[in-house]
């Protein structure tokens, strides 16, 4: 990589100019621009993202005492806090959106030889979950979620083997998370790992209908109706392997065919846990070992929280929160894309490192990240946050 461009600019060298002027043209994103456009926008908010900036007043001051040299930074505006805080505001956050969805679906393609060790599988496996970004309710009212509080959901389908999301849907707190199952398109034969939060029998049975397979944990108050018993491995503490039907009639009219309810005590912590799925061939282990990794999608949102800025706003608007947001997502991936492409062995959370202390120097990232290895940061040895090292 060349010597002469700035760390910064060798994350951006990953971008298509091209592409990103598709999606601005598509919603009109640059109508009436005078200064600072749609490309400016996404460098500024990149740059505070990566950067670790807490606010716009600080993204600004910094950007602000490169001068002249934020040419080299591909940013050809002229930057200012009220430009850009207007342009966050007003520039339609869907131009974001799209343009991160175009690099999750390169780097799904990049990461599409990746191999899971813990289950050997044919199947996709994917993870549907939502968190929580808590908001103040007197600058944010349009994002009403209690009484007295104000919140956004970010609702994420993610590919389990390569940590790459798949799909993201933002809503306020307010929205039920099993209303999301409404808008996942379902592939046939995939495995959809959820929690119990989104048992509802009749989204359930028209995921069934499609031919995927969920596996998720029965809710305490379930009532069913045994149909057969099956051979279990209590030495893997699997205490029971059963087909059952609902037991209530209404229930029944939701879910007219079988699935299987399977018993298993976590042999670590003892806890009993109760597994239902419409996979009828698959070892009950194996069962319990997928519902085991659908905590790889809570580690990806503590991931993002804690490297990105997706919990401090630099704007009030829905219109802001959802570009910022949209941005972060952009800068996950990318480093990602980054990361495949460039074969490095370092996790996401050391090259976001290196990029928040080094990014104006102009060094290659190779010789950034693997110069001095041997002393690894605190960061690094933070086990539950190495996504990347399976």
């Amino acid at each position: 990589m060349n010597r002469g461009k700035t760390i910064f600019s060798q994350f951006i060298l990953q971008l298509s100019h091209d592409q990103f002027r598709k999606f601005v043209e598509r919603y009109d994103g640059n109508y009436r621009t005078r200064s600072l456009s749609c490309w400016d926008q996404f460098l500024c908010m990149a740059f505070a993202q990566l950067s670790g900036m807490d606010s716009l007043g600080d993204t600004i001051a910094c950007l602000g005492k490169r001068g002249k040299t934020l040419y080299h930074f591909g940013i050809r505006g002229q930057v200012s806090k009220s430009a850009l805080a207007r342009a966050n505001a007003r520039r339609d956050w869907r131009i974001y959106h799209d343009f991160a969805m175009h690099l999750i679906d390169e780097a799904r393609k990049l990461y599409s030889g990746e191999s899971w060790s813990e289950v050997l599988l044919d199947h996709a496996v994917y993870a549907f979950d939502s968190t929580t970004i808590d908001l103040c309710l007197t600058l944010f009212p349009w994002a009403k979620f209690r009484k007295r509080k104000a919140a956004v959901k970010m609702h994420t389908l993610l590919d389990v083997v390569s940590q790459i999301p798949t799909v993201i849907h933002i809503t306020t707190g307010k929205v039920h998370d099993v209303n999301l199952l409404d808008k996942l398109v379902y592939e046939a034969g995939a495995i959809y790992l959820m929690d119990r939060g989104y048992i509802d029998y009749e989204r359930l049975y028209r995921l069934h209908c499609a031919k995927a397979i969920f596996v998720t944990r029965s809710k305490k108050n379930a009532k069913f109706r045994w149909v057969q018993s099956r051979p279990v491995n209590k030495a893997a503490g699997i205490i029971r392997d059963q087909l059952v039907r609902l037991r209530n009639a209404g229930m029944i009219k939701c879910y007219p065919d079988c699935m299987r309810k399977i018993v298993f005590i976590d042999p670590e912590s003892g806890k009993r846990l109760v597994f239902l799925t419409n996979e009828l061939t698959l070892p009950a282990e194996t069962i319990a070992a997928l519902y085991r990794s659908r905590w790889r999608v809570e580690l990806f949102f503590k991931w993002i929280k804690q490297n990105l800025r997706i919990k401090a706003f630099f704007g009030t608007s829905a219109n802001a929160v959802k570009t910022q947001i949209w941005i972060s997502i952009t800068m996950y991936v990318l480093a990602a894309i980054m990361k495949k492409r460039m074969n490095l062995k370092a996790p996401l959370s050391k090259i976001l490192l290196i990029f928040r202390i080094r990014s104006f120097e102009r060094t290659s990232l190779q010789e950034a990240l693997y110069e001095n290895d041997a002393p690894k940061t605190e960061i690094d040895s933070c086990n539950p946050l190495s996504l990347w090292d399976f």
